[in-house]
């Protein structure tokens, strides 16, 4: 006599199809998981900074002491930079800076930073040089198309302002 027993030494269980469809579907979940896992570590574009707590804790005061020394340097800046950049193209990124008296700024050490939000791998640094007195520009070739943000840093002595735009880097 076969007997149609549920115990748990019946081996016919395993080739239930219900069983088997809960297995593997068990195995795709765990196998698709440990592939995304595996994937955020490899690339990881490392865009949170190590020192995030401290520097996230008194934000709104640096902000706002920023602020306020920018707005007492009283300084000005006028940006020419193109309408629609396009990547692998080396073009001109100019701007001028007049002083609280409206004198042109000169002599001033100006860098430009370009932060690329999707991937600091691909960040760069460039010295912007001063071609007449208050005017500072440099060439820069971008590598990727998609969002750039730009911040130019302009130090005169002790006195430091930043301006940042962002931009769309196109495709030719």
């Amino acid at each position: 006599m076969k007997s149609n027993s549920f115990s748990q030494g019946n081996p016919r269980a395993w080739r239930n199809p219900w069983v088997i469809g809960w297995i593997t579907l068990i195995v795709i979940v765990l196998s698709v998981n440990a592939f995304m896992i595996s994937m955020a570590y490899i690339t990881n574009p490392g865009l949170v900074s190590k020192d995030y707590y401290e520097r996230g804790r008194d934000h709104e005061k640096n902000i706002d002491k920023k602020l306020a020394a920018r707005k007492a340097l009283g300084w000005t800046i006028n940006t020419q930079f193109p309408d629609e950049p396009v990547m692998q193209r080396s073009e001109r990124y100019r701007f001028s800076t007049v002083d609280s008296k409206g004198l042109p700024l000169n002599g001033a050490t100006v860098f430009l930073h370009a932060y690329r939000p999707a991937d600091s791998t691909q960040d760069f640094k460039l010295s912007m040089g001063e071609t007449t007195p208050g005017f500072y520009e440099a060439n820069v070739n971008f590598p990727l198309k998609g969002l750039w943000v730009l911040t130019i840093h302009l130090q005169k002595g002790d006195d430091v302002y930043n301006f940042t735009k962002r931009i769309s880097v196109q495709t030719q």
